[in-house]
């Protein structure tokens, strides 16, 4: 984490790039939604629901990337070699990753959500007090994909790099962010609740929508979110392994 720190201390492009884009799909999406408000009394409804969709997308969207980028910028950098020289062990480099993620996730977050607030008077607190709950079921979920692309980039080398990039948008369909699970085809409704991204946001309209806090889902989420966090430590630390038993280590690099 000190030596992230160093890194985006010296680089402002970098800290630019962490909110930049959160800024833009609020500012997208904020507009959309008050010509929506603007024009029918039905959407109008719904204005609130994508600008919290969106925010909390962008917890998941931010959260894989924070873990999958930085763990990029070791491979860019021939960097893993140097770091295992160290004591450091697989599970301590995964925590770390996870931790630079929240910081970058917060970084990215509280901007927009202020944006939201000042040109939409869209108070995130709206969503309270499922607020936190939803943060970190996202944010968890978002880390499982995240060491899972880790990986298979030590697995696959930089020839894998994509999957850092296209992973969490392929979840998307499937995590009914701007709509309910019932619009999917049945097959695939069995698919998205399958996934704890699916049962955040079915969490996220029930408090918004009926002002009540779905604990089923929140229960769903979390046993899911346990399950998949198992599978990508397991992913990780068994590709690490053969990775360090084959010399893969010091042969990665851009």
């Amino acid at each position: 984490m000190l030596r992230h720190y160093y890194l985006y201390r010296g680089s402002w492009p970098r800290i630019i790039e962490l909110a930049y884009w959160p800024l833009m799909q609020i500012f997208l999406w904020g507009f959309i939604s008050q010509f929506f408000q603007q024009h029918s009394t039905l959407i109008a409804q719904a204005g609130g629901l994508l600008l919290a969709g969106v925010m909390l997308w962008d917890v998941m969207f931010r959260g894989q990337l924070g873990v999958s980028v930085s763990f990029l910028e070791e491979l860019w950098a021939r960097n893993l070699g140097q770091m295992f020289v160290s004591p450091l062990r697989p599970v301590e480099l995964a925590a770390a990753l996870m931790s630079v993620s929240l910081v970058r996730t917060l970084v990215g977050l509280i901007p927009a959500a202020l944006v939201a607030w000042l040109l939409y008077e869209f108070a995130i607190t709206s969503i309270w007090p499922g607020l936190i709950v939803f943060f970190f079921m996202l944010l968890a979920f978002s880390w499982a994909v995240g060491l899972a692309v880790c990986g298979l980039l030590l697995r696959y080398g930089l020839g894998a790099e994509s999957l850092a990039w296209v992973t969490v948008f392929a979840l998307a369909p499937i995590s009914a962010v701007y709509y309910p699970i019932s619009i999917l085809p049945e097959w695939l409704q069995w698919v998205a609740l399958a996934t704890p991204s699916a049962h955040v946001f079915e969490g996220m309209r029930a408090v918004m929508l009926e002002g009540r806090f779905d604990w089923g889902h929140c229960l769903w989420a979390l046993g899911l979110n346990v399950i998949a966090m198992a599978l990508a430590i397991w992913t990780f630390v068994s590709a690490f392994d053969a990775a360090r038993r084959d010399g893969r280590l010091l042969q990665s690099g851009e």
